[in-house]
Protein backbone atom coordinates (compact mmCIF):
# COMPACT_ATOMS: atom_id res chain seq x y z
CA UNK A 1 0.00 0.00 0.00
CA UNK A 2 1.01 3.49 -0.81
CA UNK A 3 1.62 5.95 2.29
CA UNK A 4 1.68 9.60 1.56
CA UNK A 5 5.43 11.48 3.69
CA UNK A 6 3.44 13.86 6.31
CA UNK A 7 1.17 16.44 5.64
CA UNK A 8 3.20 18.81 6.52
CA UNK A 9 4.78 19.45 2.97
CA UNK A 10 1.53 21.44 1.45
CA UNK A 11 -0.46 22.11 4.80
CA UNK A 12 1.57 25.50 5.59
CA UNK A 13 1.11 26.58 2.29
CA UNK A 14 -2.54 25.91 2.07
CA UNK A 15 -2.89 27.32 5.52
CA UNK A 16 -1.54 30.75 4.61
CA UNK A 17 -3.72 30.93 1.34
CA UNK A 18 -6.82 29.92 3.08
CA UNK A 19 -5.97 32.82 5.54
CA UNK A 20 -5.40 35.19 2.72
CA UNK A 21 -8.58 33.50 0.75
CA UNK A 22 -10.96 34.31 3.71
CA UNK A 23 -9.41 38.06 4.13
CA UNK A 24 -9.96 38.38 0.16
CA UNK A 25 -11.22 41.97 -0.80
CA UNK A 26 -11.91 40.93 -4.26
CA UNK A 27 -13.26 38.29 -6.73
CA UNK A 28 -10.43 38.30 -8.94
CA UNK A 29 -8.07 38.00 -5.67
CA UNK A 30 -10.02 34.98 -3.98
CA UNK A 31 -10.29 33.45 -7.74
CA UNK A 32 -6.43 33.62 -7.92
CA UNK A 33 -6.12 32.34 -4.81
CA UNK A 34 -8.22 29.56 -4.56
CA UNK A 35 -6.88 28.49 -7.68
CA UNK A 36 -3.70 28.31 -5.98
CA UNK A 37 -5.18 26.43 -2.97
CA UNK A 38 -6.36 23.96 -5.33
CA UNK A 39 -2.74 23.15 -6.23
CA UNK A 40 -1.76 22.20 -3.32
CA UNK A 41 -4.40 20.58 -2.20
CA UNK A 42 -3.78 18.32 -5.84
CA UNK A 43 -0.05 17.70 -4.37
CA UNK A 44 -0.21 14.18 -3.41
CA UNK A 45 3.82 13.65 -3.31
CA UNK A 46 3.73 10.86 -5.29
CA UNK A 47 3.88 11.09 -9.63
CA UNK A 48 1.84 7.84 -9.86
CA UNK A 49 -1.00 9.03 -7.38
CA UNK A 50 -0.79 12.38 -9.04
CA UNK A 51 -1.43 10.28 -12.32
CA UNK A 52 -4.40 8.89 -11.20
CA UNK A 53 -5.87 12.38 -10.00
CA UNK A 54 -4.96 13.65 -13.30
CA UNK A 55 -6.90 10.32 -15.13
CA UNK A 56 -10.21 10.97 -13.08
CA UNK A 57 -10.72 14.23 -13.33
CA UNK A 58 -9.54 14.15 -17.31
CA UNK A 59 -12.58 11.36 -17.52
CA UNK A 60 -14.83 13.65 -15.67
CA UNK A 61 -14.54 16.58 -18.16
CA UNK A 62 -15.70 14.00 -20.47
CA UNK A 63 -18.80 12.76 -18.60
CA UNK A 64 -17.04 9.33 -18.52
CA UNK A 65 -18.29 8.76 -14.61
CA UNK A 66 -17.54 5.18 -14.57
CA UNK A 67 -13.42 5.48 -15.87
CA UNK A 68 -13.20 8.46 -12.94
CA UNK A 69 -14.83 6.33 -10.44
CA UNK A 70 -12.24 3.65 -11.45
CA UNK A 71 -9.14 5.92 -11.23
CA UNK A 72 -10.50 7.98 -7.98
CA UNK A 73 -11.27 4.36 -6.25
CA UNK A 74 -7.96 2.88 -6.96
CA UNK A 75 -6.14 6.43 -6.23
CA UNK A 76 -8.16 6.76 -2.20
CA UNK A 77 -7.28 3.22 -2.18
CA UNK A 78 -3.59 4.11 -2.38
CA UNK A 79 -3.33 6.77 -1.07
CA UNK A 80 -6.14 7.27 1.82
CA UNK A 81 -4.70 10.00 3.67
CA UNK A 82 -4.31 12.54 0.40
CA UNK A 83 -7.89 14.45 1.15
CA UNK A 84 -8.13 15.92 -2.60
CA UNK A 85 -8.41 12.16 -4.42
CA UNK A 86 -11.98 11.85 -2.02
CA UNK A 87 -12.74 14.98 -3.55
CA UNK A 88 -12.23 14.09 -6.89
CA UNK A 89 -14.19 10.66 -5.88
CA UNK A 90 -17.10 12.64 -4.22
CA UNK A 91 -17.49 14.22 -7.35
CA UNK A 92 -17.57 11.33 -9.52
CA UNK A 93 -19.80 10.16 -7.39
CA UNK A 94 -22.56 13.03 -7.38
CA UNK A 95 -22.22 13.38 -10.95
CA UNK A 96 -23.42 9.42 -11.49
CA UNK A 97 -26.14 10.34 -8.57
CA UNK A 98 -24.37 8.17 -6.18
CA UNK A 99 -25.31 10.81 -3.13
CA UNK A 100 -24.35 8.21 -0.31
CA UNK A 101 -20.94 6.83 -1.41
CA UNK A 102 -20.44 10.64 -2.38
CA UNK A 103 -21.35 12.21 1.11
CA UNK A 104 -19.05 9.47 1.97
CA UNK A 105 -15.91 10.45 0.50
CA UNK A 106 -16.98 13.83 1.64
CA UNK A 107 -16.80 12.75 5.10
CA UNK A 108 -13.13 11.01 4.17
CA UNK A 109 -11.95 15.03 2.99
CA UNK A 110 -13.79 16.47 5.99
CA UNK A 111 -11.76 14.50 8.36
CA UNK A 112 -8.32 15.22 6.35
CA UNK A 113 -8.98 19.03 5.54
CA UNK A 114 -11.22 20.08 7.96
CA UNK A 115 -11.65 23.51 5.70
CA UNK A 116 -11.94 22.21 1.95
CA UNK A 117 -14.04 24.50 1.19
CA UNK A 118 -14.73 22.42 -2.47
CA UNK A 119 -16.13 19.27 0.09
CA UNK A 120 -18.19 21.90 2.50
CA UNK A 121 -19.85 22.59 -0.84
CA UNK A 122 -20.29 19.45 -1.82
CA UNK A 123 -22.29 18.88 1.28
CA UNK A 124 -24.42 21.20 0.99
CA UNK A 125 -25.34 20.04 -2.84
CA UNK A 126 -25.81 16.64 -1.11
CA UNK A 127 -28.02 17.62 1.56
CA UNK A 128 -30.24 19.91 -0.97
CA UNK A 129 -30.58 17.24 -3.87
CA UNK A 130 -31.80 15.01 -0.77
CA UNK A 131 -33.97 18.24 1.15
CA UNK A 132 -31.70 18.34 4.03
CA UNK A 133 -32.53 22.12 3.58
CA UNK A 134 -31.15 22.99 7.19
CA UNK A 135 -28.23 21.04 6.71
CA UNK A 136 -27.25 22.26 3.42
CA UNK A 137 -27.86 25.77 4.79
CA UNK A 138 -25.53 24.99 7.23
CA UNK A 139 -22.71 23.64 5.05
CA UNK A 140 -23.01 26.63 2.63
CA UNK A 141 -22.90 29.15 5.44
CA UNK A 142 -19.42 27.39 6.31
CA UNK A 143 -18.46 27.64 2.82
CA UNK A 144 -19.10 31.37 2.77
CA UNK A 145 -16.55 31.90 6.01
CA UNK A 146 -14.02 30.31 3.93
CA UNK A 147 -14.68 31.85 0.19
CA UNK A 148 -16.39 34.82 0.66
CA UNK A 149 -16.97 35.22 -3.05
CA UNK A 150 -19.20 32.16 -4.34
CA UNK A 151 -22.21 33.86 -5.94
CA UNK A 152 -23.93 29.89 -6.30
CA UNK A 153 -23.77 29.15 -2.72
CA UNK A 154 -25.07 32.86 -1.79
CA UNK A 155 -28.12 31.99 -4.66
CA UNK A 156 -28.67 28.44 -2.80
CA UNK A 157 -28.49 30.30 0.88
CA UNK A 158 -31.48 32.44 -0.23
CA UNK A 159 -33.00 29.71 -2.29
CA UNK A 160 -32.95 28.04 1.22
CA UNK A 161 -33.14 30.85 3.84
CA UNK A 162 -37.35 30.80 3.38
CA UNK A 163 -37.37 26.96 3.89
CA UNK A 164 -34.88 27.11 7.22
CA UNK A 165 -35.26 30.21 8.58
CA UNK A 166 -38.92 30.90 8.11
CA UNK A 167 -40.97 33.47 6.70
CA UNK A 168 -41.64 36.42 8.47
CA UNK A 169 -45.21 38.04 8.11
Amino acid sequence: MFSLPPAAFAQDRAGELLEELGGADTQAAAERLEKALYLEWSKSGSAAMDLLLKRGRDALEVNDVTSAIDHLTALTDHAPAFAEGWHALALAYYQAEMFGPAMDALEHVLALNPEHFGALRGVGAVHEQLGNDALAYDAYTRVLELRPFDDEVTEALERLAGRVQGIEI
